[in-house]
């Protein structure tokens, strides 16, 4: 565990944990919150990768806490939330950001692979949310689960993520209808294709592959983490106190399509595999 110098304000800062938090969006989202005056818990099996995120969190004022954990595990998340309780006493947020994919046909995936991304998607974000709820209903709070559209639209070769994901929007729903009454909020945010290390290294392997995932997307682009951790930063912030069990694509309009009437290609630039993307016409 490691933990960088303790806040010197009086005012007790809100209490976010993220799970999957060493690196990607999920770092970028422990970025952003940061930002906004949280103090942090980052979860992960990689004690390298929480180690390296937190030192690029080190702050003067804002404390950051390490905690291993493997969310398949009851045990290991419930001492996760424990050790939450022990350092700050609160929890106001909670990021199920944990998840493990990779691109498989169904005929060709094994048990374990089947049970290694249910495992980690569906049952980790299910014991996360369970163990958080004494300390999150202390004061209220908010839940925010990182899914994907393919988890409502499906997808080739994503049946063992898709199903996870789908069980995991389910689950986001209910427990806001559960929990409202506590005064805890669970929203979830879908992001669309978005280029980090990790993805880099699973998903996005081939060029062909990212140059048709491009033209499926209305937008023509790729996502940042950036714009993933803005969207995780409104659903538990203030602005968004009257929504709950709401899932929020952020995929450049990617499940949406291009629609019945995509008959006039868009035009590229020059070199380049993204099209362009004019803006709108004013009228005068």
């Amino acid at each position: 565990m490691a933990s960088s110098r303790p806040r010197r304000d009086r005012r007790p800062a809100p209490v976010a944990v993220i799970t999957g938090g060493g690196t990607g969006l999920g770092l970028a989202i422990a970025h952003r919150l940061q930002a906004d005056g949280y103090d942090l818990v980052l979860a992960s099996r990689d004690p390298a990768h929480l180690a390296a995120g937190a030192a690029s969190l080190s702050h003067p004022r804002r404390r950051v806490r390490t905690v291993p954990t493997d969310v398949r595990s009851p045990e290991a998340v419930q001492a996760l939330f424990r050790e939450v309780d022990a350092t700050f006493g609160r929890l106001d947020v909670l990021v199920g950001n944990a998840a493990g994919n990779f691109v498989c046909p169904a005929e060709d995936l094994t048990p374990n692979g089947w049970r290694a991304v249910v495992g980690i998607v569906l049952d980790g974000s299910f014991l996360c949310a369970r163990y958080a709820f004494p300390l999150l209903r202390r004061r209220g709070g908010s839940i925010v689960h990182i899914v994907a559209s393919y988890g409502w639209t499906a997808g080739p070769g994503t049946v063992h993520s898709a199903a996870a994901k789908a069980g995991v929007i389910a689950l986001t729903r209910t427990l806001a209808v559960e929990w409202a009454a506590h005064g805890i909020r669970v929203n979830a945010v879908a992001p669309g294709p978005v280029r980090t290390e990790g993805t880099d290294r699973q998903l996005w392997t081939d060029a062909g592959l990212v140059r048709s995932i491009i033209e499926g997307i209305p937008l023509g682009r790729f996502g940042t983490p950036e714009e993933i951790a803005e969207a995780v930063a409104f659903l538990v912030g203030p602005g968004s106190a009257y929504i709950t069990g709401a899932v929020l694509p952020v995929d450049g309009g990617q499940w949406l399509g291009h629609g019945p009437m995509d008959l006039l290609k868009r035009p590229r630039r020059r070199g380049s595999a993204e099209p362009v993307v004019r803006p709108p016409r004013r009228r005068t």
